[in-house]
């Protein structure tokens, strides 16, 4: 992105001298595991929302899943009403009381630290802290790809020094600050994420002639949809794609399902409802993270799709036609480049790293409390340390930076998609049993989270062509991508794993009923 360097570089150092000053403070009042943990279970019901927000919104709402906008069309905009109506309202409303009453209760640190003293179980705790350590990179490499790739075009330092320098950043508060500090640093990049946001969706419709002259044009551009994706279901980018056809049941159960319901089982997210006083605060970050998020992932979307008609009025060109090599992950950035001045590109790029930076912290935090905290302490039988989880953490942040090395290129949302739909099928149905069940049941929610995570892996290798073609062994074994018929191979492993994870638990629960009798 061409950007006046020396002004973003200005920009930048203030917008890190805050976030070094917000760490030293969190830094400064993190006297124990419990402060390093859950923030001392006192954060300000703001401070709550804008953190789980930025969290939960990153560059692959913004770069990846906008990306996906601009080739697939408004669709994705039903994952903004799933994001608010499930991943706010229903996570806050119905998870996030019983989850801060019980971690409050049970004195409860971690998610898998939750589970594990819900079910009376060290070896539920160890297993949960296993699917994050073992899934979570994923998702924390493509955070740390797109981070990266932006910095390396903006400051014309190379890839790795970018890296690195970016890793090494967001480490050092983490590491040293621990929770307060990771939502401190959040609230600030929440409120700058929601401020360039803002100036985009209004600059984007100025921009194309006003809101009414820039959606018909999107819609009469219908006849343009490329055949390859017209061949596999795609009608138009303001129109849903044909019910039953292979983009729809991309898009409906990858993106929209996938990520829309895999929000509610989220370790990063779950732990931040233990961190405020009671459920009053809980109340008050809905009517915050409501609208933070729509403002976050509608406008991603909307301008997303949007960016057809620019780069069809300006270049004849569609967006996928625009993308840098193909990459998808590369279209908002280009239009935000090509079209916006240069004040507003400067505003945006510190948007994204913000964005980028929130999430990331809360990755590398949430990797190192499960590896030293949930795992290495499990396992050896000790007492809680924070040495032991600031040693997990480094040792997660070098893993996740070797993981970004090898990883291709329009990844992110995928990536995201992947991990959202990992968490709910392993996590989900074993989550909602210890939060509401009277007598939570230890065989019941092992053989969910069991049955959960390896069906999910083993859909992902052999069947989801997306992730099996990649993969190689589906072929290596039996000669073929996917070894089942369509419309299998389109089927995300979110809607197979997750309903056997529920079948699981309530045949565990059956079968604990009746042991016991």
């Amino acid at each position: 992105m061409a950007v006046n360097t020396a002004t973003f570089a200005a920009v930048t150092l203030i917008y890190l001298a805050a976030i070094i000053g917000l760490g030293y403070m969190g830094y400064r009042q993190t006297r124990g595991h419990d402060d390093y943990m859950v923030a001392g279970r006192r954060i300000h019901p703001v401070v709550l929302a804008l953190s789980y927000g930025a969290t939960f919104i990153s560059t692959s709402a913004i770069i990846g899943f906008g990306g996906v906008a601009a080739q697939l069309g408004m669709g994705l905009i039903w994952l903004t009403v799933l994001n608010i109506g499930v991943g706010i309202l229903l996570a806050f409303i119905v998870f996030g009381k019983k989850t801060r009453e019980l971690g409050q209760r049970l004195n409860a640190v971690t998610f898998p630290d939750l589970m594990g003293r819900c079910y009376d179980s060290p070896l539920l705790q160890y297993v949960t802290g296993i699917v994050i350590v073992v899934g979570m990179p994923l998702y924390t490499a493509a955070i740390l790809i797109g981070g990266a790739q932006f910095i390396t075009s903006t400051l014309l330092i190379p890839y790795d020094t970018a890296l690195l320098a970016f890793a090494a950043i967001v480490a050092a508060y983490v590491i040293l600050g621990g929770l307060i500090a990771v939502m401190y640093t959040d609230a600030l990049q929440g409120g700058i994420m929601l401020v360039g946001m803002s100036i985009l969706i209004v600059l984007t419709y100025v921009s194309l002639g006003g809101i009414s002259a820039a959606n018909r044009a999107l819609e009469a551009m219908n006849p343009l949809v490329p055949g390859s994706l017209a061949a596999t279901g795609m009608t138009g980018w303001t129109s849903m794609p044909s019910l039953g056809s292979p983009i729809w049941y991309t898009l409906v159960t990858t993106l929209v399902l996938g990520v829309g319901i895999g929000v509610l089982a989220q370790p990063q997210l779950a732990v931040r409802f233990m961190t405020v006083r009671d459920s009053r605060a809980l109340n008050r970050a809905v009517l915050i993270g409501g609208p933070f998020i729509l403002m976050m992932t509608g406008v991603a979307f909307t301008v997303g799709a949007l960016t057809n008609v620019w780069f069809y009025q300006t270049s004849g060109q569609i967006a996928v036609e625009a993308a840098t090599a193909g990459n998808i992950d590369t279209i908002i950035p280009n239009f935000i480049n090509a079209s916006m001045p240069d004040l507003f590109v400067t505003i945006f790029m510190l948007s994204l790293l913000a964005a980028a930076m929130s999430t990331l912290s809360s990755l590398f935090h949430t990797m190192g409390t499960s590896l030293g905290f949930d795992i290495w302490r499990t396992w050896r039988g000790r007492k809680a340390s924070m040495v032991g989880v600031q040693a997990g953490t480094m040792v997660m942040i070098v893993f996740s930076v070797l993981l970004a090395y090898v990883m291709p290129g329009s990844i992110i949302a995928r990536a995201t998609a992947m991990f959202m739909g990992l968490c709910a099928s392993a996590f989900l149905p074993a989550y909602a049993h210890a939060l509401y069940a009277k007598r939570p049941s230890k065989t019941a929610a092992t053989w969910s989270i069991l049955a959960g995570t390896l069906v999910w892996f083993f859909w992902t290798v052999f069947v989801h062509v997306k992730e099996s073609g990649a993969i190689g062994l589906s072929n290596a074994i039996f000669g073929v991508p996917s070894i089942l018929p369509m419309p299998w191979p389109v089927v995300d492993p979110l809607m197979i794993a997750l309903p056997v994870s529920a079948l699981a638990l309530c045949a565990g629960v059956v079968w604990s009923r009746r042991a016991a009798a």
